[in-house]
């Protein structure tokens, strides 16, 4: 009986060259693949910030959008959770509180107003907390009357536009700050509403 074993002498290995060959395209393709990895996750930061911003934002037009449009009066001034002081004839309709009557009794109102907190705040008459809709906010005249150029009135005109502007200083949902050597340089949020009954 014969046994026959294959020899080893006709079978070659890689030479060195290839071997290095191949280790430097392994390289760059995990190179390619880290890299791009990375610019994921930069993008993704980059886009996660932005929707973090909008959701303050957003959560605070939405509300403050359907109270003036449903209002009878509506009265810009400066106020917090105790006291609403509306702007006087001749004064320029600015200020950092908002005063919405959503009938004519001047008893039933809905109040928002940026506290010295840096937040903007939502209250009604009837209810004893203080809800909070945006947070980070720089500046104090939040709430404007303006006409259809966009010019502030001095006056309670009827037919005006009510202003809406937040400018942050922080954005949550992951907390970004903002300014010089930042991820943003500048973050503002405006809006115009107008009632819809305008008698």
């Amino acid at each position: 009986m014969k046994i026959c074993l294959s020899s080893a002498v006709g079978k070659r290995a890689f030479t060195f060259t290839e071997t290095m060959v191949v280790m430097a395209l392994g390289l760059v393709v995990i190179g390619g693949v880290l890299t791009g990895h990375l610019v994921g996750a930069r993008f993704f930061q980059v886009t996660s910030t932005k929707l973090g911003g909008n959701d303050d934002a957003r959560i605070a037009i939405a509300k403050l959008t359907h109270d003036i449009r449903m209002a009878k009066v509506v009265r810009i001034g400066n106020g917090n959770s105790t006291t609403f002081v509306p702007c006087g004839a001749s004064q320029a309709q600015s200020g950092n509180a908002i005063q919405v009557y959503p009938t004519m009794a001047t008893n039933n109102w809905i109040r928002y107003f940026k506290h010295t907190d840096n937040r903007l705040h939502r209250m009604t008459n009837s209810a004893s907390s203080v809800l909070v809709l945006a947070n980070f906010i720089t500046n104090n005249a939040v709430f404007t009357s303006e006409n259809f150029n966009g010019q502030v009135l001095t006056n309670n005109e009827n037919n005006r536009v009510i202003g809406l502007t937040m400018q942050f200083y922080q954005i949550q949902y992951p907390i970004i700050k903002i300014g010089t050597n930042e991820l943003y340089d500048f973050y503002q949020v405006r809006t115009k509403v107008t009632r819809r009954t305008l008698e």
